[in-house]
C-alpha cells in the first residue's frame, strides 16, 4: 500500500509524524479520508480526534482546531493544540469538563457561553481520546 508523510505540529512544538496508510479527519465540512495521491485540499479541523493507520496499527492524535494541508506527497497538521493519549492528564480534562458543566447549568448572564462550549467540547475529546487504546 502507498503511503504519505504526516506531520502534525501546534506553534510550541511537533506533536507526530510518521508514515501513513490513511488518515481520517474532521474537517470543517464533514469528515475526510486521506491515502497517497489524495487531491491536494485544505480545511479546517474541528475539536475532534485525528486517526491516522500505519503499518503498524492505528494512532488516535486529539487535535482542537486548526488546519489541515494535502499537498502531493506529504500531509500536514497546523494545529491550536495536539495531544497524543498517553500525554493526556485525565483527571485534568475530567475537572476541566466538570467545570465547563458547571458554567453551563449556571447560565449567568456575563457567561460567555461559546467559549464554555467550546471548552466542555476539547475537554470530553480528550477524555475521548485519552480512554481509546491505540492498536500498536
Amino acid at each position: 500500500m502507498n503511503k504519505m508523510p504526516i506531520e502534525i505540529v501546534t506553534p510550541e512544538r511537533k506533536v507526530y509524524a510518521n508514515e501513513a496508510n490513511l488518515i481520517i479527519a474532521r474537517g470543517g465540512d464533514g469528515d475526510l479520508g486521506i491515502m497517497a495521491g489524495h487531491t491536494p485540499v485544505v480545511t479546517t479541523l474541528k475539536i475532534s480526534s485525528l486517526r491516522v493507520k500505519t503499518d503498524q496499527g492505528e494512532d488516535v492524535i486529539s487535535v482542537a482546531g486548526g488546519f489541515l494541508e494535502v499537498k502531493p506527497g506529504q500531509v500536514s497538521v497546523l494545529a491550536e493544540s495536539a495531544e497524543l493519549p498517553e500525554e493526556i492528564d485525565i483527571d485534568r480534562a475530567t475537572r476541566a469538563k466538570e467545570r465547563a458543566e458547571r458554567r453551563l447549568a449556571e447560565r449567568a448572564e456575563s457567561l460567555d457561553y461559546a467559549r464554555a462550549e467550546i471548552a466542555l467540547e476539547r475537554a470530553i475529546n480528550r477524555i475521548r481520546v485519552a480512554t481509546t487504546k491505540n492498536n500498536r
